[in-house]
């Protein structure tokens, strides 16, 4: 009898613990549901000028209809803050060093770095400058994003899940989510400073010349088919670093696994050689890929100055309230980061006699001092003394001291001169609206209606003193190459206007052979292989193409930089009348691959693809490893792929020429060099026992994107983050693709006949993953399908009255 009382409290015990798992999962769910954006309905917002719309279609991208830009932008801020809040605060958190406040001391590396540059505090002195229609502006779109926020029936799920409740958005923020951009396009620029540095006091001129080139062959500038540059000799000797092996234990195909991870591509195709007359234009913007997408689609109407109806459609920032990149029926324009030269690390100079002091090119100051404080969840604030000369905020590094003397500190960095894109009416009006936006330096690509092409920088450009190479190096004190005067006007930019091959294309390497180059400067270019297929590819069109066949080029996925590479393994493995693979399986297994198992592409189902791919990165490891090793005690970013994307070009001329003088120290030959590289790669791929042949490119090349709490909540985890998709593509070719790297959009368009342009993203409009557009679009994006930019039909509608 006990037993059996005993047997049914432990039952009721059991149910009643089952009862609350229910409840408990119910009301998270029901919770989960109360957090999601209002889709339908009518809202009051008496600060509204005229009724608003947003129309949503079937898969959640919205127009947002208006009587003018203000209340545009309001209902633009609303729509953001209820799709994409979390997303917007990380953003702005980012940017001013706060997300230990969120995630407490585990942030607290990336707070301290990002915390140097004060931007938030910088923000409330552009704030005070800023004219008074963008002001306008900005504050109609903050009073949009709070009512959206407040308009939620729960706040966003991630802050229950951290047990936090989101903060009000201020002008301030979205300042903050501009220079958030800032160090995602410009971060690597400090880091590659130091590197070359180290470079410098550890090569002679010679070898610098080599080991990293001003431009090479792969270089497609847009004023020439390539740069008339002479390849620098091999020096007698190399560097006494060159070749040394790695410490015992540590890891030894580091960069097997690595994906170059520059970012973007845009194109554009002239009237004369389109289709209908109008000029085509094409932009894919590589960067992280995450859950939510980087970007939120819009099509914004309001009326414009000459009393008509005024459509921009593209992509907009969530915490900003200009589209990005995209059209206007009569101007559509697309950006790539441009990797020119806009940090300078000065070392500054101290002495006895001026103690507190340090010695810039403006000669001896007192630095300012400011006392930060670093919010820290579950523990004591953090407090940063930040030191400020004139030029910028001081570095310790290595024992020295660094002014970090960057654009984003200035006046110019940020403002709202973007919202003027959406009123251009010709590629010449965008060429000269461009120079003087407030973002990060990017190659700017647009086309009009009436045919036109045409390139600038968008963004600030420091007048230096002096240019050249010796600017891509920390700079002595007195040193007048660090000096800026000023900045440069817009008529200064350098340009490009209808070309006479009509078209114009760039992919992050050098832009120009000839005049302006020097005004840009090398930031760190890109080697220049992903540019030159593009122009190719664009070429092949031939005289008369349109918006489908344009956007194709961006899903290029041949392996044309890889081929070479491909050539040289078979090469090694076939020499010595096959002596290098007898007894070798392996290595037999190896060739095999990458003779049969060869598409010619970056195809999910080749495994000699990777094979070649990391044969190329091991050799990277062998030649640079000790380098590397030394470079990471500066920088967790500086390395010798750092220093310059174009070692595969150095690395190519060694295995070619074979000098002895430059062999690794264990080899006995070049050969060995290769060999030691197959067997590397072949030993890492078939590390846990897996067959050659089953290491695959799409194996590798996986999609690995999820929201930043995937792995944190795992009973949510299966929910925020994407399926595992193989994808094609990789670095160096126009379909770039990685993990957690990529196309973050892809978007065609012919100014005025937007209704044929084609747009596809990683992601979908909601961050809310019960929401049925929180990935809408993705396998769109994944096999790279041809799907309408502008939005369907409505199936949603939000009215805002006063």
């Amino acid at each position: 009898m006990q037993k059996s009382r005993t047997r049914v409290w432990t039952g009721r015990v059991a149910l009643g613990a089952a009862g609350l798992v229910a409840a408990s999962a119910l009301g998270g769910w029901l919770f989960l549901r109360a957090s999601m954006a209002q889709l339908d309905g009518e809202l009051h917002a008496p600060a509204l000028h005229a009724q608003v719309s947003v129309a949503r279609d079937a898969h959640g991208v919205p127009l947002i209809s208006g009587a003018d830009r203000l209340d545009v932008a309001y209902a633009t801020g609303f729509v953001h803050a209820q799709d994409r809040y979390f997303q917007m605060d990380l953003l702005r958190r980012v940017a001013a060093g706060e997300l230990s406040e969120l995630f407490g001391a585990r942030a607290l590396g990336v707070d301290r770095a990002h915390r140097l540059h004060r931007f938030r505090a910088r923000a409330t002195l552009a704030l005070q400058g800023m004219p008074d229609d963008q002001r306008a502006l900005l504050e109609r779109y903050v009073g949009g994003v709070n009512a959206g926020l407040q308009a939620l029936r729960a706040r966003p799920f991630e802050y229950a899940l951290i047990g936090m409740a989101p903060r009000p958005w201020t002008p301030e923020d979205t300042l903050l989510v501009i220079w958030a951009m800032y160090f995602d396009l410009q971060g690597g620029q400090e880091p590659r400073e130091l590197a070359r540095g180290w470079l410098l006091e550890h090569t002679d001129a010679a070898q610098r010349a080599f080991l990293a080139p001003a431009a090479t062959a792969w270089d497609a500038p847009l004023d020439a088919d390539q740069l008339p540059l002479a390849d620098a000799p091999i020096p007698a000797a190399p560097p006494a670093w060159w070749g040394k092996p790695r410490a015992q234990g540590a890891p030894q195909t580091a960069s097997v696994a690595f994906l170059d991870m520059v970012g973007s591509n845009n194109w554009a195709v002239a009237g004369s050689r389109s289709a209908d007359g109008g000029a085509i234009v094409s932009d894919d913007m590589h960067l992280g890929i995450q859950l939510p997408n980087t970007w939120y689609r819009a099509a914004l109407q309001f009326p414009d100055a000459g009393g008509g109806q005024r459509r921009v459609v593209g992509v907009t920032l969530p915490g900003t309230p200009a589209v990005v990149v995209g059209s206007n029926g009569h101007v559509a324009w697309g950006f790539t980061n441009s990797y020119g030269d806009y940090l300078d690390l000065v070392a500054l100079d101290t002495d006895s006699g001026h103690p507190g002091q340090v010695r810039t090119q403006a000669g001896w100051e007192t630095p300012a001092v400011h006392e930060e404080t670093i919010l820290v969840k579950g523990a004591p604030a953090d407090k940063l003394l930040v030191r400020e000369t004139s030029l910028g905020p001081i570095r310790e590094v290595a024992g020295r001291q660094y002014a970090v003397h960057w654009t984003a500190h200035t006046a110019a960095a940020i403002n709202f001169n973007a919202m003027q894109l959406e009123a251009a009416n010709s590629v010449e009006q965008a060429l000269l609206i461009a120079p003087t936006l407030g973002i990060p330096a990017q190659n700017f690509v647009a086309g009009d209606d009436r045919g036109n092409i045409g390139w600038t920088i968008a963004g600030p450009l420091p007048r230096r003193a002096a240019t050249g190479e010796a600017a891509t190096y920390p700079l002595a004190a007195g040193d007048a190459t660090g000096v800026w005067q000023g900045w440069l006007a817009p008529a200064d930019y350098p340009r490009v206007f209808n070309p006479a091959g009509g078209q114009l294309a760039t992919a992050n390497s050098r832009q120009l052979a000839g005049a302006g180059a020097e005004l840009i400067g090398d930031g760190g270019f890109d080697l220049g292989a992903r540019t030159r297929q593009v122009r190719d590819d664009l070429r092949a069109l031939g005289a008369k193409t349109n918006v489908p066949q344009v956007y194709a080029v961006g899903l290029d996925d041949r392996a044309v930089f890889i081929e070479g590479w491909r050539d040289r393994a078979i090469k090694a493995l076939l020499a010595d009348n096959g002596k290098a693979v007898a007894g070798h399986a392996q290595r037999a297994e190896a060739l095999r691959l990458l003779r049969d198992n060869w598409s010619g592409h970056a195809s999910v189902d080749s495994a000699g693809y990777r094979i070649a791919r990391g044969y190329m990165h091991a050799l990277y490891d062998i030649v640079f490893e000790h380098a590397n090793d030394e470079l990471a005690k500066l920088d967790p970013k500086s390395n010798m792929a750092a220093v310059t994307q174009r070692w595969p070009v150095a690395l190519a001329r060694l295995l070619d020429a074979q000098p002895a003088a430059w062999l690794p120290a264990p080899y006995a030959s070049w050969q060995d060099v290769q060999l030691a590289a197959i067997d590397r790669v072949t030993a890492d791929l078939t590390r846990d026992g897996q067959p050659l042949a089953a290491a695959t490119w799409g194996q590798r090349n996986t999609a690995a994107s999820a929201h930043p709490f995937a792995s944190a909540v795992p009973l949510l985890g299966r929910w925020l983050k994407v399926p595992p998709e193989m994808l094609p593509g990789d670095s160096n070719m126009p379909r770039v693709a990685g993990p957690t790297f990529g196309q973050s959009e892809r978007l065609t368009v012919t100014p005025g006949k937007e209704e044929q342009g084609i747009f596809n993203m990683p992601g979908g409009q909601s961050g809310h993953p019960l929401s049925p557009y929180f990935l809408d679009g993705r396998e769109d994006w994944v096999a790279g399908r041809q799907t309408p930019l502008l939005p369907g039909p409505a199936a949603h509608t939000l009215t805002f009255v006063r």
